[in-house]
């Protein structure tokens, strides 16, 4: 019986590990391997090059944070506001995809192929904000400008270190989303 081979899944898992611990530069195949147990040599079984490899990744990054996020909510019950909370909770709150979306943004500054990958994603994100805010705002310029204060609050969260001053992250967040939707606090009802 012959020696099983990595499989091709692996390589990207491996992939996404390295661009999110040490961006870009850090997806290297001898580097991969070495952290796989591996060979290089099974690598090229699957990819020509390292480039395939950054695309099959991003392609990877893509399917799971929009794609399968996006049909999760979709299954899910609730109105259109919880879906979108949905999705944001599923994107920005994941030990896998946070991290991956992260280093991806950091990649997007250097490289228009993926900066373009990236809008596109951020497009299909903004259009699910968009859909659920209309459901409760009339005004297209407000729900364009909720829209994207939601979605700053989101990305933005991560990398502001303030305190709150006996509030947590969660809470001043929770309440931020709450006026960014139009709801009334909790003691005014609802």
């Amino acid at each position: 019986m012959g020696a099983l081979r990595t499989p091709r899944e692996k390589w990207i898992d491996a992939g996404l590990g390295a661009l999110e611990a040490g961006g870009v530069d850090a997806v290297r195949v001898e580097a991969l391997a070495k952290a796989l147990g591996v060979t290089k040599g099974g690598f090229y079984g699957y990819f020509a090059d390292r480039d395939a490899l950054l695309t099959a990744m991003l392609d990877t990054w893509e399917r799971e944070a929009v794609d399968d996020v996006l049909d999760e909510v979709e299954r899910a019950d609730g109105n259109a506001l919880d879906k979108a909370r949905l999705a944001g909770r599923l994107t920005f709150s994941s030990d896998r995809l946070l991290p991956v979306d992260l280093a991806i943004r950091d990649w997007a500054r250097r490289d228009a192929g993926v900066a373009e990958r990236l809008r596109r994603v951020d497009n299909r994100r903004m259009d699910l904000l968009r859909d659920a805010i209309g459901t409760v705002c009339s005004d297209p310029d407000e729900v364009e400008a909720r829209s994207l204060l939601a979605f700053c609050a989101a990305i933005g969260s991560h990398f502001l270190a303030a305190d709150h001053f006996g509030r947590t992250r969660e809470e001043v967040i929770a309440r931020a989303g709450d006026l960014i939707l139009n709801r009334p606090k909790p003691s005014e009802g609802l």
